[in-house]
């Protein structure tokens, strides 16, 4: 049986799988399958793939079926940059407002809405979308779309997540992380994935060694319309170290989105 492991080809998680590119050989027994978060939230929730850096919230969404890496997410100190609303309005003016929602993550969705909601106390009318539309009034994107559109400056005012939930919350966010089902830890299939975070965390640490040598094979595979500086610039400010502080936001995170009723119950986090 092999490994079947949801790869996202967003900048954000290149230093997770670039290691991995050219030597697919050396890993008989690892799949890949290409897709946003939300298709690998999806496909975690399915049992049709066994784990991914998915949206944080794919968790909660089917409590008991998953454990966590101890030691990886996608977080940040402050701004991510790749998770932004744009808006032609202030936020605390969204009241009523046509907000576009990201279709490639959940967690962003459910941050978002946590944020308005019990931080800014507005209630604007939803619609889905993949990208921005000339009508907006406001708009959420992830990945390389929120860093493309930030670096076409169309609208007035733009918000970083990121740092909108630790300027209220005091912790930093925890947007991804390794999202792993049960079925993989049986033992046809747990060597195998023991052997996977290892090189993922060799793959990590790679990156962090030579990002400029890492991006180039990476963006060779998955192309991006942006600057290569502008590129490694982000990465400065992302962080992969699940810390115990980064752990606690995850749980304060729960508490809200099942306040709000995106998850039927806040879990208590369980790890590999």
């Amino acid at each position: 049986m092999d490994l079947l492991v949801g790869r996202i080809p967003f900048l954000v998680c290149a230093p997770f799988f670039h290691g991995f590119l050219g030597r697919e050989g050396e890993f008989p027994r690892v799949r890949f399958v290409d897709g946003p978060p939300s298709l690998h939230s999806k496909g975690l929730r399915e049992g049709t793939i066994h784990l991914s850096p998915a949206s944080s919230i794919t968790f909660a969404q089917k409590p008991g079926a998953f454990v966590l890496s101890p030691d990886f997410c996608t977080s940040c100190s402050f701004e991510v940059r790749s998770v932004k609303l744009f808006s032609r309005f202030p936020v605390e003016s969204l009241d009523g407002k046509v907000v576009r929602l990201t279709s490639q993550s959940q967690t962003s969705v459910a941050l978002l809405k946590i944020l308005l909601q019990e931080r800014y106390r507005v209630r604007p009318d939803f619609v889905q979308g993949l990208a921005a539309d000339p009508a907006d009034d406001a708009c959420l994107l992830i990945g390389n779309l929120a860093l493309e559109e930030t670096e076409r400056h169309r609208f007035a005012y733009s918000y970083d997540l990121g740092t909108l939930w630790q300027d209220w919350q005091g912790m930093p966010f925890v947007f991804g992380a390794w999202i792993i089902e049960k079925s993989a830890l049986a033992p046809a299939l747990r060597p195998t994935l023991e052997t996977y975070l290892q090189e993922t965390e060799r793959s990590v640490e790679a990156f962090r060694a030579d990002p400029a040598a890492a991006l180039d094979r990476w963006i060779s595979r998955f192309p991006v319309n942006l600057d290569k500086k502008a590129v490694l610039d982000y990465y400065k400010i992302i962080d992969y170290h699940f810390t115990d502080e980064r752990k606690k936001s995850l749980e304060v995170f729960f508490g809200y989105a099942a306040k709000l009723g995106l998850v039927e119950k806040a879990p208590p986090l369980e790890f590999l």
